[in-house]
């Protein structure tokens, strides 16, 4: 009887936040058509998603691009091998994996954990019980702003880390002498595939909506006080990124 109920509450918990994770999306779709009562924080949520993290990304984007390139020309050393083929392996990294997966799980520590904890404090110090008591519809105002910002912002954050990885790799690979920036694109085109690109967009969108949704629900569903906020917001951080491995993984597997 106890391992029936403790297999009963196992399954409980994951069914039951995925219920209030659906709802709380429910919600906020149903607010999208009252522009007005979001647009002031959707345009600075836009600016702290997207441009406040814009240094970040481009930071690690460069050093990643930087450091694939090395790699790959430390693995192909042998003489029958072009140089130019260090590009076809470099660009295709950036622009399928690296640079939307790195860019995800820089966005899931800053801007997750971020959304979390605003949500979470409002939560514990009734803030969100405010908005409510004065009429306002608190997952229109608060939860669906950060979701489209995080949509609209992080397929920018992708091309951003493409554009500056690859050009990392470039520069890199003809200072320290690894292959020739002219050698460098020529296997980049040579490999380059129309769809490569597209595939890193949709994942950026996919990215974009998990990690802002996830980091929302915890934050909103806080309790505890301040304890509760910072369990919180170790999960949002965590959580968005283990479920941007798994629909990394889901897309991968069904559109390439």
């Amino acid at each position: 009887m106890l391992h029936v109920l403790a297999y009963r509450k196992l399954i409980q918990g994951p069914v039951k936040a995925l219920g209030r994770y659906s709802m709380l999306l429910i919600h906020a779709g149903s607010a999208l058509p009252d522009f007005s009562t979001y647009r002031k924080n959707l345009f600075s949520q836009m600016v702290q998603i997207g441009v406040e993290s814009i240094p970040i990304v481009a930071l690690a984007a460069a050093f990643s691009g930087a450091v694939t390139t090395v790699q790959t020309s430390y693995q192909l050393v042998s003489p029958f091998l072009p140089k130019s083929i260090i590009g076809s392996i470099v660009v295709p990294s950036m622009i399928l994996e690296l640079g939307v997966v790195v860019t995800g799980f820089i966005l899931a520590g800053r801007v997750g954990a971020r959304i979390a904890a605003e949500l979470g404090t409002m939560r514990v110090t009734e803030q969100i019980d405010a908005l409510e008591a004065m009429g306002l519809n608190s997952i229109g105002y608060l939860i669906l702003p950060r979701v489209l910002a995080g949509i609209l912002m992080f397929p920018v954050l992708y091309v951003v880390a493409c554009f500056v990885g690859i050009s990392g790799g470039i520069l890199v690979g003809h200072f320290f002498g690894f292959v020739p920036a002219g050698e460098f694109l020529q296997g980049a085109r040579e490999f380059f595939q129309p769809f490569d690109p597209i595939f890193g967009l949709i994942k950026s969108f996919v990215f974009g909506f998990t990690i802002t949704s996830i980091s929302c629900y915890k934050g909103y569903f806080t309790l505890g006080g301040a304890e509760g906020v910072g369990q919180s917001t170790t999960q949002a951080a965590v959580s968005s990124c283990v479920f941007i491995l798994v629909a990394d993984l889901i897309l991968a597997a069904t559109l390439l």
